[in-house]
């Protein structure tokens, strides 16, 4: 008996697993397995070279801010060419981008010749890469596994991404006090290339494909199909304050752990472990919560993590902190995986990957400005002050639009792009 049939197991298709049992989402969420421990390593890897090298909130705010800066000039264009061109060849060439530059940083490390300006290269190229791959690879969900298990596939790919939130930071803290940084960032390399392989191995004949748009996919059509819908506007809206305000774990991690807590990289890397277990839990248990997900819940999510995020500002203890983070990032996982599962579930499929251009524009397009302020703030009036600044301006704008939108929330019965803009004009 061969070793796969030994480890293989039926899956009801009407289960919480129900997408592992499409071929091509598997072999892609084994590899993803990979690669997301990979990029919570080199996440921390860089995040500790950078306090290394400098010693400074500021510049770890602006080695984040040019990392998310390209999602304003490419993650719309990424949408426009999910709808347009191969999914699956986007990939692959996005994936061969950060296999390179991972290891470009890497020998720059390991051979002492690495400078700030290496690593703010790398967070440009880092960038538009990614700015191109998530609007091809959350849209791509559909193909590998059909608009029924899409909910499914996506709770599934949030588990998966926070196994690696849980189990990168604490493998980078030990990984860096043993070798130091730079075989971390050879690891993340060697992990993107499960993903390559993943991507080869792809049974076409299996794919849900989507007939291509005729002509060019274009951009403005994505906005206005947006506009026109206000649960999906208001979404999206919410998520991007989250985002700008809220999202920034691994500097207010690493501020708390080096400035409150006088700790170093293992303290750091335990902090980043504390938050994924919250947010692992919280994946886990999201396939059973696909039938609430609506607009409100994620409003209602949002205003739960603002007062979680002020919760931790106050914490007196390394001890205290940690306890505190599973909640931070409970909340706030299963907030975003309502707002993706939702966006992409009640978009059109002709401008999906669009709409998930802009879903990712403006989910991280804030983060180029907010970060340098966060790490300016950190050093003028401290980090708990900071965080709790953060936690106001999350749940101010929040509340305002909930209040403003209550009553405009409900999906339309007919989601067509041609009956959205029709009803628009």
């Amino acid at each position: 008996m061969r070793l796969r049939d030994i480890l293989s197991f039926d899956i009801n298709e009407e289960g919480n697993w129900r997408a592992l049992r499409h071929h091509n989402f598997r072999i892609l969420f084994r590899a993803n397995a990979v690669s997301n421990i990979g990029s919570w390593i080199q996440r921390i890897a860089q995040a500790w070279l950078v306090l290394e090298i400098t010693g400074s909130g500021t510049y770890l705010g602006v080695i984040a801010s040019l990392q998310f800066a390209p999602f304003l000039l490419v993650s719309m264009p990424g949408g426009s060419m999910a709808d347009r061109l191969n999914k699956r060849k986007v990939l692959l060439f996005t994936n061969l981008l950060f296999v390179l530059s991972s290891f470009a940083l890497a020998f720059l490390i390991i051979f002492e010749r690495v400078e700030l300006w290496h690593i703010m290269v790398l967070a440009l190229v880092l960038g538009f890469t990614d700015g191109i791959d998530k609007p091809v690879r959350q849209s791509y969900i559909s193909e590998l596994v059909g608009v029924k298990d899409m909910p499914n596939a996506i709770s599934l790919n949030s588990a998966n991404f926070n196994f690696g939130r849980l189990v990168g930071p604490a493998v980078a803290g030990l990984l860096i006090a043993i070798l130091g940084t730079g075989p971390a960032f050879l690891v993340n390399g060697i992990s993107y290339v499960f993903v390559i392989s993943a991507n080869l191995r792809i049974r076409k004949h299996e794919l849900f494909e989507i007939p291509k748009t005729g002509g060019p996919a274009k951009i403005r059509e994505g906005i206005q199909y947006v506009l026109a819908r206000p649960d999906i506007f208001v979404t999206m809206v919410t998520c991007s304050i989250l985002a700008t305000f809220g999202f920034n774990f691994e500097i207010f991690n690493a501020l708390m752990a080096t400035k409150e807590f006088n700790g170093g990289v293992a303290s750091f890397g335990l902090l980043g472990t504390a938050v994924a277990i919250g947010s692992l839990s919280a994946a886990l248990i999201s396939p059973r919560l696909e039938k609430y997900r609506s607009t409100e819940f994620v409003l209602v999510g949002s205003v739960i993590f603002s007062f979680a995020l002020l919760l931790i500002s106050v914490m007196p203890s390394y001890l205290t902190y940690s306890i505190s983070l599973p909640l931070l990032g409970a909340t706030a996982l299963t907030t975003v995986i309502a707002a993706n599962s939702i966006t992409q579930l009640n978009t059109d499929h002709e401008i999906r990957g669009r709409v998930m251009g802009i879903y990712q524009f403006v989910f991280l397009g804030g983060a180029p400005f907010s970060t340098p302020i966060i790490g300016w703030l950190s050093e003028e009036i401290g980090t708990r002050q900071t965080i709790a600044f953060c936690s106001i301006a999350t749940l101010v704008p929040i509340v305002t639009i909930w209040i403003c939108y209550r009553n405009k929330l409900l999906v339309p019965k007919d989601i067509s792009v041609s009956s959205i803009l029709k009803k628009d004009s």
